[in-house]
């Protein structure tokens, strides 16, 4: 398979990278499981006490390597390795006011048809990545390193 490192070994174990929301959830839903929100997500890396030791781009392995990382509240790699799709769509905070003329504009066009992703990736930088740290892409789009956690109700 081809990576920004060049051409590697196919592993069977590493997380799967470069899907769209659909596809994400999609194998959710088939695996009988579906993605969490972006709440749920965030309050299972608080409680869990997820911190960033999964791969990153500070590392210089330029691909998810799923690095051995401490067992937390049956979680691992939460911060790191690959940005993982929620089921939410990137919509403001409640009472959140958008800015009148252009910032107000620019803000609007990016919270549209857009869904929140969590966690980080090995092309983040460890120092930038948090448990609270919101990004956001097109559902329909395979963007970099984005990827599956799953959730269960129960």
């Amino acid at each position: 398979m081809g990576t920004l490192g060049g051409q590697r070994t196919l592993d069977p174990h590493a997380p799967v990278t470069h899907v769209s929301f659909f596809e994400a959830d999609a194998f959710a839903r088939w695996s009988g499981a579906r993605l969490p929100t972006e709440f749920e997500w965030e309050h299972a890396a608080e409680v869990s006490g997820a911190v960033a030791e999964g791969t990153f781009v500070d590392d210089g392995a330029f691909h998810p390597v799923g690095r051995a990382c401490e067992h937390r509240g049956g979680l691992r790699h939460m911060l790191g390795e690959v940005w993982e799709w929620t089921s939410s769509a990137y919509a403001p905070y409640p009472g959140y006011r958008a800015e009148p003329g252009a910032l107000g504009e620019y803000n609007g066009k990016f919270m549209n048809d857009q869904r929140v992703l969590r966690g980080g990736s090995c092309a983040t930088s460890r120092d930038h990545i948090r448990r609270t740290y919101r990004n956001f892409f097109p559902a329909a789009k395979r963007w970099q390193f984005t990827g599956i956690r799953l959730a269960r109700s129960g």
